[in-house]
């Protein structure tokens, strides 16, 4: 049986997963909590669940963030990563040191949904485009942050405001993490 990935659920899916196994809708507030606000991916953590719930999640359940695929390192200081985000797909994340600040380009998609001719997007992937989860954009900003300490990142992505009801979940659970991160996009 695969295990589902908390990380990647928004409060109303984890609500409906609980639900699914028999549990009240308020545990899901709890998990949420140790997930998004303390950080937690050990569900023996959790001190606020009963033991058999932590249990059941254990054998159901995971919270992993994307892994890092590889990482590179220039001579001015950029660095960039690979994170694998499942289905055969991976996605490129770039911090970009400047004098002042650094810039942290963080991809919120796989793929294009466009095909622009010049491109090679497209034959990279395939054509397969999906929209990475809120969650994992903010996987990759949390993986940013413990390694090199950064708390401002630009979200630079054609396509990340086209779907308002997306860039509002994103805004959603990035005030539910309780992350101390300020972006923007463009």
């Amino acid at each position: 049986m695969t295990r589902a990935n908390l990380l990647e659920f928004d409060r109303a899916s984890l609500a409906a997963y609980c639900e699914g196994f028999g549990e009240k809708r308020f545990r899901a507030t709890q998990l949420f909590r140790w997930i998004h606000q303390r950080g937690a991916s050990d569900f023996a953590q959790m001190s606020d669940l009963a033991r058999s719930l932590r249990e059941q999640l254990g054998a159901r359940a995971r919270v992993s963030a994307p892994p890092i695929l590889s990482e590179q390192a220039s001579a001015d200081g950029t660095i960039k990563w690979l994170f694998d985000v499942g289905g055969g797909d991976a996605v490129e994340t770039v911090f970009i040191p400047e004098d002042d600040r650094g810039t942290l380009c963080i991809s919120s998609q796989a793929g294009c949904a466009v095909g622009c001719r010049f491109c090679s997007t497209n034959d990279f992937f395939r054509r397969r485009f999906r929209l990475k989860s809120p969650a994992r954009v903010i996987e990759q900003m949390r993986t940013i942050h413990r390694t090199y300490g950064n708390t401002r990142f630009d979200l630079i992505h054609d396509m990340f405001t086209v779907d308002r009801k997306k860039v509002v979940e994103f805004c959603e659970a990035l005030l539910a993490s309780g992350e101390p991160f300020q972006w923007q996009c463009s």
